[in-house]
């Protein structure tokens, strides 16, 4: 296996927090061929256990537990939704409010796999958010969720109207340009084509907190990743 750089966040004897980039899967996928998190991290310490996932494209902290005992705690934790748990996105366009709650059952799409809807059958999904930054054309969230559900932030962002930038299933799917940001942008003589300043779900998991057994506190931060810092950086720009 390729040697990957692990950016920790927290280690103990009884966790590790990693700041996981986009594109690694966190736990291996269906065919298992595909270099994910979990193996990185069983290659180093051996035995480890899954307490939470995030999609693919989505950075940020993710835990898991060293040892039978921690991998408890922490899972019970999850599910009694113990640990608070914080995102920031770039959706598109300009959300109907600065700050709202979204509570809408998610459910499987049966017609297409992979994909989630918001349907009556669903598990019940609640989603606070609150505006940290307006562009117009598009908005910096910082998301707190109290249900994990697969895609819970696209699925809601969707239904609100306002989808995360780049997102396939829930959006446009388009890459952002600097080009569709700055209006006199021009290539430079080397590059053929305009290469995205941001190219996946704008979406990143920024901080977990929680308490220990023994009622230690931890607050967990991943900063946010350079591609999505650097749509910013040109978004800020254009706004002054």
């Amino acid at each position: 296996m390729a040697k990957f750089e692990l950016d920790i966040i927290e280690e103990n004897d009884h966790f590790i927090a990693i700041n996981k980039p986009a594109g690694l899967l966190s736990i291996p996928d269906r065919e298992g061929k595909e270099i994910n998190l979990k193996h990185i991290l069983r290659e180093k310490y051996g035995n480890i256990f899954v307490v939470h996932r995030l999609d693919r494209d989505t950075s940020g902290v993710i835990i898991f537990a060293k040892d039978e005992e921690a991998h408890q705690f922490l899972s019970i934790a999850f599910e009694d939704r113990t640990v608070e748990k914080f995102y920031q996105g770039i959706v598109t366009g300009t959300l109907p409010a600065s700050k709202g709650t979204i509570d809408q059952p998610i459910a499987e799409n049966m017609a297409k796999r992979g994909e989630m809807l918001i349907h009556k059958r669903g598990k019940q999904s609640i989603t606070d958010y609150e505006v940290e930054e307006a562009f117009g054309k598009f908005t910096l969230v910082r998301y707190q969720i109290h249900t994990g559900r697969t895609h819970q932030i696209r699925v809601h962002m969707q239904f609100l109207g306002n989808p995360l930038a780049c997102d396939p299933l829930y959006g446009d799917g388009k890459p952002v340009l600097i080009s569709s940001i700055k209006k006199d942008y021009k290539l430079s003589k080397n590059e053929l084509d305009e290469r995205p300043i941001l190219n996946r779900v704008a979406l990143h998991a920024a901080e977990l907190r929680f308490k220990s057994p023994n009622g230690t506190p931890y607050v967990l931060k991943a900063e946010m990743p350079k591609d999505m810092r650097a749509l910013l950086q040109q978004l800020r720009k254009r706004v002054k």
